[in-house]
């Protein structure tokens, strides 16, 4: 089964120095029929205005992952970790027991954008942590989070996966989901073509029951996703 979930028909928050769109229930946004999709529980595509951001504030039992786009995340938390997370780098929260923590706009000229992604842990309490790399530019399916960081990649309490998929123009590649596994597709550059369908920037794919599933970039620049794989 396969579910399109467009750009276009996302939740918005806009605030001046913040505008947001949010592919589930979030803030004043409130759908029933998109209320997260396994544990997977927010995908905000924020923009952030130079110099502005968002003031400290609390979080807990939580796996929050921020990806930028454009721009630079200034992060700043209670249990020390003072950062730069520049644009291409993954940075993964593990909220635990509760932390706080500040995002702001790096620069004082330039926007800021980037994916903010909540995703429920499986298990509740413990020491916060703060784990930040950078994946590079690789063509083909590159894992970045997994459960136990297996081959240096960051490690999530809960059993999902997230991975970067990247292909050349005319490039093609197959997913292949295990039994009872969910898969859950976000377009961030070029168009992606799934078995027919395209997929633009923003746009969201859930995938069910579908044992194989044909990604390809039938276009003439290259096409980058991420890939969560979900309980």
């Amino acid at each position: 089964m396969l579910k399109i979930r467009r750009a276009a028909e996302r939740g918005r928050a806009s605030f001046g120095w913040l505008d947001s769109r949010h592919t589930f229930s979030f803030g004043h946004y409130y759908d029933p029929e998109h209320m997260g999709y396994s544990a997977l529980r927010v995908i905000n595509d924020d923009t952030v205005r130079a110099g502005a951001g968002f003031d400290t504030h609390g979080h807990k039992d939580m796996e929050i992952i921020s990806y930028v786009l454009e721009g630079e995340i200034a992060h700043k938390d209670s249990a020390g970790n003072i950062k730069r997370l520049p644009a291409g780098e993954f940075q993964l929260m593990s909220a635990g027991k509760g932390i706080y923590h500040s995002e702001f706009n790096a620069s004082q000229q330039d926007t800021l954008k980037f994916l903010q992604i909540w995703i429920q842990p499986d298990q509740l309490g413990g020491e916060p942590g703060y784990q930040q790399k950078d994946f590079g530019q690789r063509e083909g399916l590159t894992p970045v989070i997994t459960p136990d960081g297996e081959n240096g990649t960051l490690s999530i309490k809960q059993d999902a996966r997230l991975s970067q998929l990247i292909l050349a123009a005319g490039e093609s590649l197959i997913l292949t989901q295990q039994a009872g596994r969910r898969f859950y597709l976000h377009q961030i550059k070029g168009q992606l073509t799934v078995e027919g369908e395209i997929l633009s920037p923003g746009d969201g794919l859930k995938v069910d029951h579908q044992p194989e599933l044909i990604v390809s970039n039938q276009g003439d620049v290259s096409v980058t996703a991420l890939v969560f794989d979900l309980p």
